[in-house]
């Protein structure tokens, strides 16, 4: 078995990210001076952009002549934040890892069990989502589609106006099924030694205090406050998208 190398036998990339046996070492920014200016920029720009996507919406449906919505957004979202930060200055400064000693200081680092957890579950739960999506664009009807290309519609117009909000309203009941489960399969971290909210609660907590039923009560009480939370949001969702007969 190929093992990996000791913080002294680092991968070394560019002298920014590192990786060995205790983890990937990445920069980690520090707000300046300029990151209050910079955020209000950003909000604001943000917040001017939706306000502008609808107005073009608006418009379009009042008048049928669209709106370069998209190629704005860009600019706006590239030229204000960017010409604050040439007034402000920068606002974040990086802090590179460095190997002091025995080990690596400053930055952020990835350890190998959450590495592993976020490849494990997202891999593991995007392939059921891929086939959501694709049942649920594949449940359109086909009429659909030559009705929007008999209207001239581009294929991504069609895709983005047509097919994504019809196949939407069969696509997000099982969608939530699938949220709900990568909530809960987080809670596999503690297998593989990740210091999670299970080995938190029934591992530390239950250690210390002794209170088993109380301890085992309260993660369920969390775990059944994040499902909850999750499935409000997604039928809050599901009711607003869907069809509504006149």
């Amino acid at each position: 078995m190929l093992a990996m190398p000791s913080p002294r036998q680092s991968l070394d990339v560019g002298g920014t990210f590192f990786l060995n046996n205790r983890g990937l070492y990445l920069p980690s920014p520090s707000a300046t001076d300029g990151f209050v200016p910079f955020l209000a920029a950003l909000v604001i720009t943000i917040i001017g952009v939706i306000l502008m996507a609808r107005w073009g919406r608006k418009r379009f449906e009042a008048t049928g002549q669209p709106f370069p919505t998209f190629i704005t957004s860009v600019v706006l979202l590239v030229a204000i934040p960017g010409l604050t930060i040439l007034l402000a200055g920068n606002p974040f400064t990086w802090e590179i890892p460095e190997l002091k000693g025995f080990n690596f200081r400053g930055g952020w680092v990835m350890i190998p069990e959450l590495i592993s957890l976020t490849l494990a579950l997202s891999i593991y739960t995007a392939a059921f989502i891929a086939e959501i999506v694709r049942s649920g664009i594949q449940a359109v009807s086909h009429g659909q589609t030559e009705a929007a290309r008999s209207l001239g519609l581009t294929p991504g117009k069609t895709l983005r106006l047509v097919v994504i909000p019809q196949s939407l309203r069969v696509i997000i009941p099982p969608l939530t099924s699938q949220y709900l489960n990568l909530a809960k399969n987080s809670s596999l971290a503690a297998g593989i030694g990740y210091p999670d909210m299970v080995s938190l609660f029934a591992g530390t907590v239950l250690n210390q205090t002794g209170q088993a039923i109380e301890v085992i009560a309260i993660t369920m009480s969390v775990y059944l406050a994040i499902s909850l939370s999750i499935s409000l949001l997604m039928n809050w969702y599901n009711k607003r998208i869907a069809l509504i007969e006149r």
